[in-house]
């Protein structure tokens, strides 16, 4: 019954959000993520502070996963970038371009982003760190990105009981 109610729950909060009906992830995906402690931190921490963003947690888990990234750095950029979906525009919750970017959703604009950050030339190959300095070169921006992932918790959280 815990495991029924958690996926309705898990369902009906990625409905609640305005960009969940394009949503770049599949039913079956949101079943196997359903588990996962990943998509609780980032939805605490974003419910915590009363963040729109918090309805995403599964696209931020599975953008990160699709390409190799930390789980953490995706809602974290979105943290600082949009406050956590409070203040952003084109779609654009993690400030791709300054905000320039338009995207199709907010979900499509997480996983293009997450794929930038893994695949494209100017990030790919380098440490955490400089993909940080060079995605905003402002001295405290990875000071303040490295802050809020480890408040998000550890790289790896064990899965649920």
């Amino acid at each position: 019954m815990k495991k029924l109610s958690r996926a309705v729950v898990l369902c009906a909060s990625l409905l609640a959000v305005p960009s969940s009906p394009d949503s770049d992830i599949a039913f079956a995906e949101v079943y196997r993520y359903q588990q996962d402690p990943r998509i609780d931190a980032v939805r605490d921490f974003f419910l915590q502070y009363d963040c729109p963003a918090a309805g995403l947690a599964l696209d931020f888990v599975a953008a990160a996963d699709h390409n190799g990234l930390d789980w953490r750095l995706l809602p974290s950029i979105a943290f600082i970038e949009s406050s956590g979906g409070k203040d952003f525009r084109n779609n654009n919750i993690l400030g791709w371009d300054n905000g320039r970017q338009e995207f199709r959703s907010v979900s499509a604009g997480i996983h293009y982003v997450g794929y930038q950050l893994a695949h494209s030339s100017l990030y790919r190959n380098k440490p955490l760190e400089r993909k940080l300095f060079t995605y905003n070169p402002r001295p405290e921006y990875v000071r303040l990105i490295l802050d809020i992932m480890s408040t998000l918790g550890p790289e790896s959280l064990p899965p649920k009981p």
